[in-house]
């Protein structure tokens, strides 16, 4: 056993804690990272990355069928092989070498162990104790739930990880879940040409964004052939030869050859040490807005269940690792459910902010204006008219500014960031109306929006 101090030691290497070694490391502190499996962590070789590698080929062939003389030149389908070879060249094939260089140009030692907190500022990693004179920052992310259904363990389910990474498409695919993972991965295996049932129990899928989001990536997934059961519970499952049956508790059972769990995540917390340190194995870690959790844990990314979202761990990241450099308090603006986030679906889905009812929940006096996504030129070469896509604004009528957008279309992912600096920066609704979009772009859909809440002009007063 040996015993080693560094300024901060950092309990996993994905995007959060990789951030924050970087930051800290280029600041000119000892720092050590400790990851016992992959630099990079699930948003570079089991989620983020190689799940948009999957939706990417049939966003594209789908976008291309809708634009005469291009659809004319194209036939046949995906060449499922490539795409897959295609999604192991983005991941790297499960090797993180490359990632090492960036962290050891910082001066940051990587530690390849599983590691523990052993009391205060006391990290074990195999054979060594780590001891951090300033910090101790957990960023272990999360890992997928797999719910108590009778049968489901056994079946040995996929989650988002088998999903992501298979070298094989199975013909017959379950899903159970409708939030992000479960649609995403639901379009992106029927697109393969394999059969696809989405099982999810809410009354909608994606529940947690505008119903108008809900229905049309709903619709789309029918469109594509995707048998989709909403408002229905999973509530047994048997394998067999194979195969896999899960009974449902209206309907069904409904059957395939592999099935997905994509219900939730859990936070990687189970045996971490937290109970070294007075804290719950199994919970997310609480922190303030400075990402402590006391004054010398902190808690970054997915593990301390704010915002389950690549950019938000690399936004604490940076708040956490400048508070540890010596700033007095946490700059944090944005957070938790009213975070950026996108749906790469087809539709994309893309919201920041509040939705309508949350903002309304929240006690805002609050109006949307809504407007087609594709109801402008720019979108004459985008998707056609005939596209599904719908944009909304939530605008606080005491402060006249956006509290929340939500876009769906296709290809409107890149349409977030300016909604975005709108919300975060409370640009006044007069004042946007400068802000004149280019013709003919989609873009123009920021006059129209501004039109329909009655804001007719650059010289408009409030």
């Amino acid at each position: 056993m040996s015993e080693r101090e560094f300024d901060v030691v950092i309990l996993g290497a994905g995007p959060a804690g990789e951030v924050s070694a970087g930051r800290l490391g280029e600041a000119g502190l000892e720092v050590a990272i400790v990851e016992p499996h992959l630099i990079g962590g699930e948003c570079s070789f089991y989620a983020c990355m190689p799940s948009k590698a999957l939706l990417r080929p049939g966003e594209l062939l789908a976008e291309v069928r809708r634009i005469p003389g291009v659809s004319e030149a194209v036939t046949g389908e995906l060449d499922v092989k490539a795409v897959l070879e295609r999604r192991d060249e983005i991941i790297h094939g499960l090797d993180d070498s490359h990632m090492e260089p960036w962290l050891e140009d910082r001066g940051v030692a990587i530690v390849r162990e599983p590691g523990r907190l052993d009391g205060e500022r006391r990290v074990q990693a195999g054979d060594n104790t780590l001891v951090a004179r300033k910090a101790v920052v957990v960023a272990t992310g999360t890992t997928a739930l797999i719910p108590p259904i009778d049968g489901l363990r056994a079946a040995k389910p996929w989650t988002n990880r088998e999903a992501t990474t298979a070298e094989e498409v199975p013909e017959r695919l379950i899903v159970l879940g409708g939030g992000v993972v479960g649609v995403e991965m639901a379009q992106a295996y029927r697109s393969f040409g394999t059969q696809v049932t989405l099982v999810e129990a809410a009354d909608r899928l994606l529940s947690r964004e505008e119903p108008f989001a809900s229905e049309h990536v709903e619709q789309s997934l029918r469109e594509h052939g995707v048998d989709v059961h909403v408002d229905v519970k999973a509530v047994g499952v048997r394998a067999a030869d194979g195969a896999v049956e899960v009974e449902l508790g209206t309907g069904g059972p409904v059957r395939g050859d592999q099935l997905l769990v994509a219900v939730g995540r859990r936070p990687n917390t189970d045996d971490i040490g937290l109970e070294t340190v007075g804290l719950e194995p199994g919970k997310p870690i609480e922190v303030d807005d400075s990402m402590r959790a006391n004054d010398w844990l902190y808690a970054i990314g997915d593990v301390n269940g704010r915002a389950l979202l690549t950019h938000m761990g690399k936004y604490q990241a940076r708040v956490a690792s400048d508070v540890i450099l010596g700033e007095d308090a946490s700059c944090l603006l944005l957070d938790g459910q009213q975070a950026p986030r996108v749906v790469f679906t087809d539709p994309q889905v893309a919201a920041v902010g509040y939705t309508l009812d949350a903002a309304r929940a929240a006690g805002l006096n609050v109006r949307a204006a809504d407007v087609p996504t594709q109801g402008n030129a720019g979108a004459s070469f985008y998707g056609r008219d005939s596209s599904l896509g719908t944009t909304r604004l939530v605008v606080d009528e005491d402060r006249q500014i956006i509290v929340g957008a939500t876009f769906t279309g296709p290809e409107i992912a890149e349409f977030l960031h300016a909604a975005t600096v709108a919300v975060v920066g409370e640009v006044p609704l007069a004042r946007l109306f400068h802000a004149i979009p280019a013709f003919p772009t989609r873009s123009e859909i920021w006059l129209y929006l501004l039109e329909q809440l009655g804001i007719a002009g650059p010289c408009y007063r409030i």
